[in-house]
């Protein structure tokens, strides 16, 4: 059996510090509000130079937003390890409820993360600048899932979007209920609804030319 390759030293001085900086960059705008705090208040706070913040993080929203960025990376590859015969809804409840659970796994940072981007509408712009990646990205994944072409099927395309739209709300509830309603059931209710849709969409690929 193959053990799992362990995490470099490199990478986990690159996790220390982006840590850092998230952390005092949550402080910080905790304290004084996202549109008071700079970068030099960020980079004194976490004991780095802005030449290093820079390496790690574009803008100061970044450094909030990449909290959550890599869950969109982290979704298309649960679903592209997921059994190919499962309905298109079961494999993306999965593939969701995977990354919103180890999001929760820090559930008092993802919680002040969350808020801060669903309060301040240039956290939020980011994030939805984000999430139009993850969705084409999810779009390519469900395509070649289905065997459908990308460029031609409307399906992959509006399947993504629904599920991150089903995503979204859950994240809404969950920081909107302060972190007390559970998440797994609210993955297990928003796809309840939504996977009508998202098991009939496929055969629509029948009506194509007309």
């Amino acid at each position: 059996m193959t053990s799992r390759p362990e995490v470099s030293l490199a990478q986990r001085k690159r996790e220390l510090v982006s840590n850092e900086l998230t952390e005092a960059a949550l402080h910080l705008l905790a304290l004084k509000g996202f549109d008071a705090v700079t970068v030099d208040e960020i980079v004194a706070a976490a004991g780095v130079s802005r030449r290093t913040f820079f390496r790690y993080f574009a803008s100061k929203e970044d450094v909030v937003v990449q909290f959550l960025a890599d869950m969109g990376s982290g979704i298309r590859a649960e679903l592209a390890a997921r059994p190919i015969e499962e309905q298109p809804s079961v494999a993306l409840r999965h593939a969701v409820w995977v990354s919103v659970a180890s999001c929760t796994d820090h559930s008092d940072k993802a919680l002040r993360v969350v808020q801060l981007i669903l309060r301040i509408p240039a956290l939020r712009a980011r994030f939805v600048e984000r999430q139009a990646q993850w969705r084409d990205d999810l779009a390519a994944e469900l395509a070649r899932r289905l065997e459908l072409d990308p460029d031609t099927d409307l399906y992959p395309q509006l399947a993504a979007g629904i599920a991150l739209t089903a995503f979204d709300a859950v994240l809404q509830r969950w920081s909107g209920s302060d972190g007390t309603e559970d998440p797994a059931e609210l993955i297990d209710q928003a796809f309840t609804i939504i996977a009508p849709a998202l098991d009939g969409g496929p055969p629509v690929q029948l009506y194509r030319g007309r």
